[in-house]
C-alpha cells in the first residue's frame, strides 16, 4: 500500500502528513482534504502535498485517514460511500467513534481500524492505540502500525478498551498542562515570575518524563525516592490527598471514558 490520503488537515491530520514525510514517504504518495481553501493551498505549499477532493481521495489512496472532528463524520460517509473502491483501508483518527459505525455506512467487507492517538504527535511523540474492526486482518493492523510509528508509539488494543484509552491517553496531555498551568501559578503566589516559575515547571517535567520513560523504576519509587521524612515533599503530598486530587483524576478519567462512549452512542441507528 502506497497512496495515503487523510481525510481533514487539521493539526493532527498535517502531523500525521509531515511524520509520514519525515519517515521517508514520498510527498508525491500522500494527499489531503481541506474545506478550507486557504489552508490547503498553505499545506501543499510548504509539504508539497496534493490537495485533493473526497472523491479524489478515495479513488487513489489505497488507505484512507479519517481525522475529522467526530461531529463531521455523517456527511463524509454519505460523500464516501458510493465512491470507495473495495479493500481500501479506513484509518479512523476519530475519538469515541467504533468501527462499526464505518462498516455499517460504508460498503461490505471494507477493512476498518481504529485509532486514538494524542496530541504529542505534532513532535513526533504521540502515543497510538490501534483497535481492527471485524474486517481487518493482522496486516492491515501491521500496516496501521507502520505508519503511526513515524510519529510516536503505538499499542494494539481490543476495540472494548479504546473508550478508557481515550481518557487515559487522548486526552492525558491535557491533565498535564493543566498540572503544570496550576503549578507556574503556585509560582507565582509564592513571588517568583512568570517566566522562571514556567522554566523550573517545564523542565522539571521533561526531567520527571524522561526518568518515567527509562522505564527502570516504578513511579511510586521515584515519588519516594524525592519524599524525605518530615520534608517540603511529604507536607505537599498530604494536602493533595487533603483535597482529594488523586480521587479527583480518578473520577475525571471515568468522567471522560463515559463522554468517549457517548460520542459513539450518537452515532448508532
Amino acid at each position: 500500500m502506497t497512496k495515503i490520503a487523510v481525510l481533514g488537515a487539521g493539526k493532527i491530520g498535517e502531523a500525521l502528513l509531515s511524520g509520514l514525510l519525515q519517515g521517508g514517504r514520498a510527498a508525491s504518495d500522500l494527499m489531503f482534504t481541506e474545506k478550507h481553501e486557504s489552508r490547503a493551498r498553505a499545506l501543499t505549499e510548504q509539504y508539497g502535498f496534493e490537495a485533493v477532493t473526497v472523491s479524489g481521495a478515495a479513488a487513489q489512496a489505497d488507505v484512507l485517514v479519517v481525522a475529522v472532528k467526530p461531529q463531521d463524520i455523517e456527511p463524509l460517509l454519505v460523500e464516501l460511500a458510493p465512491v470507495l473502491r473495495p479493500g481500501t483501508l479506513i484509518v479512523s483518527l476519530c475519538a469515541g467513534l467504533p468501527t462499526a459505525l464505518y462498516e455499517r455506512r460504508l460498503p461490505e467487507g471494507t477493512p476498518v481500524v481504529r485509532v486514538m492517538p494524542n496530541t504529542p504527535m505534532v513532535v513526533g511523540e504521540a502515543m497510538s492505540a490501534v483497535s481492527g474492526g471485524s474486517n481487518a486482518t493482522p496486516e492491515h493492523l501491521k500496516v496501521v502500525e507502520e505508519l503511526l510509528s513515524t510519529v510516536g508509539k503505538v499499542a494494539v488494543v481490543p476495540e472494548s478498551q479504546q473508550d478508557a484509552v481515550t481518557a487515559l491517553s487522548g486526552s492525558g496531555p491535557a491533565y498535564f498542562f493543566y498540572l503544570v498551568e496550576a503549578m507556574i501559578d503556585a509560582g507565582i503566589l509564592l513571588g517568583i515570575p512568570r517566566d522562571l516559575a514556567s522554566q523550573l515547571i517545564i523542565q522539571s517535567a521533561v526531567g520527571a518524563a524522561t526518568m518515567l520513560a527509562e522505564g527502570t523504576s516504578h513511579p511510586v519509587i521515584l515519588r519516594e525516592a524525592v519524599t524525605s521524612p518530615a520534608g517540603t515533599t511529604i507536607m505537599a503530598i498530604r494536602e493533595l490527598e487533603k483535597h482529594g486530587v488523586r480521587a479527583a483524576m480518578l473520577a475525571a478519567i471515568e468522567s471522560a471514558r463515559d463522554r468517549s462512549a457517548e460520542l459513539g452512542r450518537q452515532h448508532e441507528d
